[in-house]
């Protein structure tokens, strides 16, 4: 008798080039899984779903593990550039579709955060505040000294970054030599940090923008 496996796999449809990344620790050998689709659950109601076990893992706490590092791995490159990708989370971070459906679920349904008021969301906000300082973690673990030295710096790399040189290819197909990041943005109406992550080479492309060199 054949023991339960941890597998990664990779689902793919035979009528459209959409795929799937996943990771699945088996109940019993050869339990019937398809994936753990929720945004996307669509697709495998409409096109026809064929699975490939890609790598078998150790069954055991360490083999979970190796899977999951490597399937974040697989998944990375992906799940944010390539539209036909459905995988909506890697390695804990989330797509914003996802947050955006998921935030308009809980509006409708009145749970999490929509049934929450602006004075409830203050009064626990101050609550959690008060708690770091009487432990004094997180941002209350410093004192104004290093408050005003780790201001000094933020600063010092802000100025500095702000004022690098760049060039980018527009939505329109023109490449554009800028300087100032923070005017470039204000300017075009981008978002300051989405677009230095398109700067620092995470992403390929931030609506439309992309990198020149």
């Amino acid at each position: 008798m054949y023991s339960p496996r941890i597998y990664l796999y990779k689902i793919t449809f035979e009528e459209v080039p959409y795929y799937y990344y996943g990771i699945k620790k088996e109940k019993k050998y050869n339990q019937e899984y398809w994936g753990s689709p929720y945004t996307h659950k669509w697709c495998w109601d409409f096109y026809t779903p064929k699975k490939q076990i890609l790598q078998v893992f150790p069954y055991t706490d360490e083999g979970w593990l190796e899977a999951k590092e490597i399937e974040e791995r697989l998944i990375k490159p992906f799940y944010r550039t390539d539209k036909w990708c459905l995988n909506e989370n890697c390695g804990g971070r989330i797509s914003l579709q996802f947050l955006r459906e998921n935030g308009k679920r809980n509006y409708a349904n009145g749970t999490g955060l929509a049934v929450i008021s602006k004075e409830d969301r203050k009064k626990n906000s101050l609550k959690g505040a008060k708690k770091q300082q009487e432990l004094k973690i997180g941002i209350h673990s410093q004192t104004k000294e290093q408050h005003y030295e780790f201001g000094k710096k933020l600063g010092k790399w802000n100025k500095e970054n702000s004022s690098k040189e760049f060039s980018v290819i527009s939505p329109k197909g023109a490449i554009m030599n800028e300087k100032n990041v923070r005017e470039f943005c204000k300017r075009e109406n981008l978002d300051r940090r989405n677009f230095i992550h398109l700067l620092n080479g995470n992403w390929k492309q931030y609506k439309g923008w992309k990198l020149a060199f």
